[in-house]
């Protein structure tokens, strides 16, 4: 299709652009042949295109999914949410993104015109922005077409350190950038963060250049750069809906929000100034690119004119929705693994109607975190690390993944799991489930039985523990093992009940006693998760409000040095730092089994593209 360049003014290329849209629908219409002909031409010579010209996607193509956790708006710099981000992914665009098919990930550029110069050992990069990329309509624009420029990238970035956004991602930033955080330090003295202020570390010397100059070298920081919060905002729609902008999210991806009931129903419409391009993956040897690739090459991106997604937390009822064709794919309800899979195979019942499975282990982990803040189990004295390492060790992760997960799940022993870079196959954690020692380890500490059976605190106060949970059949049998163990123990303990988006709000700001959460790698190293217990991003993604000066200091030097041996004995290390200190009960990595109804096309799950609707298209049924 078109890879032309072009010498004319921005405001004429779009406008062309917008010709070619209208004359190509009445060309299908109509069948204008000799009239598409012409205009192409008139249009050829003045439209900026970095990629292939905007196709509008079929809106009789719509794909109906499932999200079984509600999300917590759609303005990243504010939440960790996982469903947040792949809505978010799905709108806004980063300089970098992943390779669709390849494996191990590889890093491509996304609004960049190509990966960036990198200089001084590593601290300077420089970006060159594709020209032509256009932010989908809003009113924030005031009727005119807004082109993304590399000062959106700069006052997004910006955004992350500004102290009243209070980012739980801000983390992935803090310390790096040259000026930055003494410009957020000066925003925390005045109240105000100045988003004007020149900044030596982030330069836009033209209107398609971003130059990031970091402090010292950081061996992950592209990896950084292509985290799905950082997707280019515009300013003027931030300052138009303030507090709102949750949701109003307006970026340059493939789709935007048309329809949005929280916590019930979100429905994403094709961008239609999207540039578009054309599906050309190459197979890394994955048997499954095989029929992806057949399925895919060469089409016109996107295909899919709509996504429709209802929130269900029931495993049930999720179920029961992709029985009856409801929803077109769905991550299969854990409850029902013994009725659909025998064992890592689809039972022929279900072969037979053309579902097709998608089978993978999620690069995460899942956990109950303790609040090292807490009043109750929080603290660094003998007492209160006694209490945590007794906690943990009357929870049966066995039991979970027999009763919960009904086998499509691994144990965790470390942080850090399969398919990132400083995950260790010999690594066995130091804390096991153990009832008995548990309760050797409450009595040596002075935590007495009463004549009901459970325990005080070592200065006679009752001890209750409250694990923050939501609703649902799972997290029900998950607070049943745990009020087994706990009761093994002598210790009395309360179920709070909300939501998941809630509940990842208030353990943000350190106020939840223990709760149960999952991280999915953000990007292929282990720094991901070990950053989750670094103090200094307490309250911001550290959401036990660990603070250890050894752990710290371990997790300093390891990203000092590149990946390597070296780095993955330290993060060993900090692994058993916070094992000894009983931050976490580490939980499982979860086999995901996708089902796939026979019409759609050219589904494979990325660890890192959150959303992959750009990716796919629907046959007809």
């Amino acid at each position: 299709m078109l890879r032309v360049l072009c010498t004319k003014p921005f405001d004429q290329a779009v406008a062309n652009v917008k010709i070619l849209a209208v004359i190509r629908r009445r060309r299908q219409s109509q069948g204008y042949r000799v009239l598409w002909t012409a205009a192409l031409r008139l249009a050829l010579l003045g439209t900026t295109l970095t990629s292939y010209a905007a196709t509008p996607a079929d809106p009789n193509k719509v794909l109906h999914v499932i999200f079984s956790a509600p999300d917590d708006g759609f303005d990243l710099v504010h939440t960790a949410n996982y469903n947040s981000g792949v809505i978010g992914s799905a709108i806004n665009e980063t300089l970098l993104t992943y390779d669709y098919l390849a494996r191990p990930a590889k890093l491509i550029a996304g609004t960049a015109m190509a990966m960036p110069e990198v200089s001084d050992g590593g601290k300077v990069y420089v970006f060159h922005l594709k020209q032509g990329i256009l932010f989908a309509p809003d009113a924030a624009f005031n009727g005119k077409p807004r082109e993304l420029i590399a000062a959106d990238y700069a006052y997004t970035l910006k955004r992350f350190l500004d102290p009243k956004n209070r980012s739980p991602s801000a983390g992935f930033l803090q310390g790096k950038i040259v000026g930055l955080d003494e410009l957020a330090a000066k925003a925390k003295v005045s109240g105000k963060f100045d988003y004007d202020a020149p900044i030596a570390g982030l330069q836009t010397p033209d209107r398609y250049t971003l130059k990031i100059t970091l402090k010292q070298p950081d061996y992950n920081f592209l990896y950084v750069i292509a985290y799905s919060g950082f997707g280019a905002v515009a300013r003027e729609v931030i300052e138009k809906y303030g507090s709102d902008s949750g949701q109003h999210p307006v970026g340059t991806g493939a789709y935007m929000l048309q329809q949005y009931v929280p916590r019930s129903k979100l429905v994403l419409a094709a961008n239609p100034v999207y540039r578009g391009f054309v599906w050309d993956f190459k197979s890394t040897g994955d048997a499954w690119d095989t029929h992806v690739i057949a399925e895919m090459q060469g089409k016109h991106m996107p295909q899919v004119g709509k996504v429709m997604v209802d929130y269900i937390d029931e495993e049930q009822s999720m179920w029961l929705a992709f029985k009856s064709k409801q929803v077109d794919y769905e991550g299969m309800p854990q409850l029902v693994a013994t009725t659909v899979l025998d064992g890592d195979k689809l039972k022929p019942e279900y072969a037979a109607q053309g579902i097709r499975l998608y089978r993978q282990s999620d690069p995460e982990v899942t956990y109950t975190l303790l609040n090292y803040k807490d009043p109750v189990i929080g603290g660094t004295s003998l007492e209160k690390v006694a209490l945590r390492r007794a906690i943990i060790m009357a929870y049966s992760v066995r039991e979970e993944i027999s009763k919960v997960r009904h086998g499509q799940a691994k144990k965790r022993e470390g942080i850090i799991p399969e398919g990132v870079a400083g995950y260790d196959p010999n690594y066995v954690s130091s804390v096991r489930y153990d009832p008995d020692l548990a309760n050797k380890l409450l009595d040596h500490f002075g935590y007495k039985r009463g004549a009901d059976g459970f325990r005080t605190l070592p200065d006679g106060k009752p001890l209750l523990i409250k694990i923050t949970t939501e609703s649902g059949s799972t997290s029900t049998v998950m607070s049943e093992i745990w009020k087994r163990g706990l009761d093994q123990i002598g210790i009395r303990v309360e179920f709070p009940v909300s939501n998941f988006a809630d509940n990842l709000k208030a353990a943000n700001q350190c106020k939840l006693m223990m709760w149960g959460g999952a991280w999915i790698a953000d990007f292929p190293e282990g720094e991901n998760f070990m950053q989750l217990m670094y103090g200094p991003n307490a309250g911001g993604g550290n959401n036990s409000c660990y603070t250890s000066k050894a752990y710290d200091a371990l997790y300093d030097k390891a990203r000092s040095i590149p990946p390597g041996p070296e780095r993955m004995l330290l993060y060993d290390q900090m692994n058993r730092q916070f094992e000894a200190d009983g931050v976490w009960s580490m939980g499982v990595s979860r086999v995901r089994n996708v089902l796939l109804r026979p019409w759609v096309l050219g589904y494979k799950s990325h660890p890192f593209i959150l959303a992959n609707w750009m990716y796919l298209d629907v046959a007809k049924h």
